[in-house]
């Protein structure tokens, strides 16, 4: 372990963080609120640690897959750590844990809250509104990704760093340069943004139209509203729709369609995740019209559009209190809980492509069993899939399964109903935000101990860091020179 190039790194980190820190600092400043005092002390915190931190010399800048899968843990939960500074020292938030929950709720993109009512969200100073909602535009991309586009990390080895915070089964590069791919990335994500910024703006105040993009950019989901986006009009919430389901496709497709390459970018992949989000708005429109929910069939189309958009995103945003809906819609939503987006978006879940390849497989050796010499590859887009990929999803597949079922064994010393505990971690490690019962669309995590509080919280940072980075932190050759 290069434990020089570690620190050097985080110190980097720090930095950043206390630039970024400057969006909720400017709000506070707009809005003359005395917050501004424990926003500016946080960024004293971070520049000052970050900047011992690049103290350290070091005369080997190498880093290979081990240091990038600790660099990439290590930076979300130091991040973390230090964002959740200001909700504790103003005292909006007064318990650390709660803090800490609410902030890696926001960098993970997850949209899971410890605040107990609309109310309370309601009541937060507007700087910190800016900053829980700028943390999910920040972590949707990826920390490291944004700190590539300026600083050339590693002499050169960032293919490590980029494939240990990306999401998805594989990384490829768009351009020879990684870091040129990390710019190209940005300017996507950057454009898409600033699009839906322009199309909100004419619907809601500036305020709400920017945390909003913020929060659909990133699949995040907090919003400033008690009611989520419940109380914005139908046009504002067909904007949302479209641009939730707009982020959860992977990046790469959109460079390819302005590389004219159409058919490369409408691959197996976003055309399976683009039937399931066909076939679940349909079904569950169908099924809120048939039920006695009192919706019109426009109204059933809408609240189910963006409820489907928004958890096959792993928003969470929400117009209706779907915990209400039909056992039957409420399945279907679990569901999509678990395939969750396309890899390579800033959606979260198990990803299409694993879903798709894992499928395959299945039936891959169910052919076998029939035909026990027949020789036959895996194969997506007439590509075949590796065998270290298949490895590699089923080793994922094992992880995720044994945190989850962890997990649940955990919270359910608190006492919870089994939908709320088994949707409370499904929400989390996948996520998500809202789950179902306590933690649905109206609730919030409030009422979970402090134990459980931190589980979940490992969970965010494992779905969003697509598991290994935060297991190998704990495996004891890690940390050997």
């Amino acid at each position: 372990m290069n434990y020089r190039i570690v620190i050097r790194t985080l110190g980097f980190i720090l930095l950043f963080e206390a630039v970024f820190l400057l969006v909720p600092a400017i709000t506070a400043l707009c809005y003359k609120e005395a917050e501004i005092l424990d926003i500016l002390a946080t960024m004293l915190l971070c520049g000052a640690t970050g900047g011992a931190c690049l103290l350290v010399k070091t005369n080997n800048d190498t880093m290979y897959a081990k240091e990038s899968f600790v660099i990439v843990a290590l930076s979300w939960i130091v991040m973390s750590l230090f964002g959740a500074l200001p909700f504790w020292f103003s005292r909006a938030i007064p318990s650390y844990i709660d803090a800490l929950f609410e902030t890696v709720s926001g960098f993970t993109t997850t949209g899971s809250t410890i605040l107990p009512s609309g109310a309370a969200i309601e009541a937060l100073p507007k700087s910190l509104l800016m900053w829980r909602s700028f943390t999910h535009w920040i972590g949707g991309m990826g920390v490291l990704v944004f700190v590539m586009v300026f600083l050339p990390l590693s002499g050169g080895r960032n293919i490590n760093l980029l494939q240990a915070e990306s999401t998805g089964a594989a990384v490829n590069k768009l351009v020879p340069k990684m870091r040129s791919t990390a710019r190209i990335l940005y300017l996507i994500y950057t454009v898409l943004t600033l699009l839906q910024l322009a199309l909100l703006v004419f619907d809601m105040p500036f305020f709400e139209a920017i945390t909003t993009a913020f929060g659909t950019a990133g699949t995040g989901g907090f919003s400033v509203k008690g009611d989520s986006l419940a109380g914005y009009s139908a046009y504002s919430q067909i904007v949302v729709t479209v641009f939730m389901v707009l982020f959860s496709i992977n990046f790469t497709s959109f460079y390819l369609i302005l590389c004219g390459r159409i058919k490369e970018a409408f691959n197996t992949e976003v055309r399976v995740f683009l039937c399931i989000v066909a076939a679940a708005i349909a079904l569950i429109a169908i099924n809120l019209c048939l039920t006695n929910f009192g919706y019109s069939v426009g109204e059933a189309i809408l609240h189910s559009a963006f409820s489907v958009a928004s958890i096959i995103s792993t928003t969470g945003f929400a117009t209706a209190n779907f915990d209400i809906w039909s056992p039957f819609a409420k399945i279907i939503l679990v569901l999509l809980m678990f395939i969750g987006a396309c890899a390579g978006s800033t959606g979260g879940g198990l990803k299409v492509s694993r879903v798709v390849v894992l499928s395959k497989g299945a039936t891959h050796e169910m052919k076998r069993i029939l035909h026990p010499r027949q020789v036959k590859k895996i194969t997506v887009d007439k590509r075949i899939v590796e065998h270290e990929v298949v490895r590699r999803i089923n080793a994922y597949f094992f992880a995720y399964i044994l945190i989850f079922i962890t997990s649940l064994l955990i919270i359910s010393f608190d006492g919870f109903d089994l939908v709320t505990n088994f949707t409370g971690v499904a929400a989390t490690l996948n996520n998500i935000g809202p789950g179902l019962g306590m933690v649905g669309p109206n609730g919030s995590f409030a009422a979970f101990s402090d134990l459980s509080k931190l589980t979940l919280i490992f969970d965010m940072l494992a779905g969003r860091l697509e598991v290994f980075p935060m297991l190998v932190l704990f495996i004891p050759s890690t940390w050997r020179k």
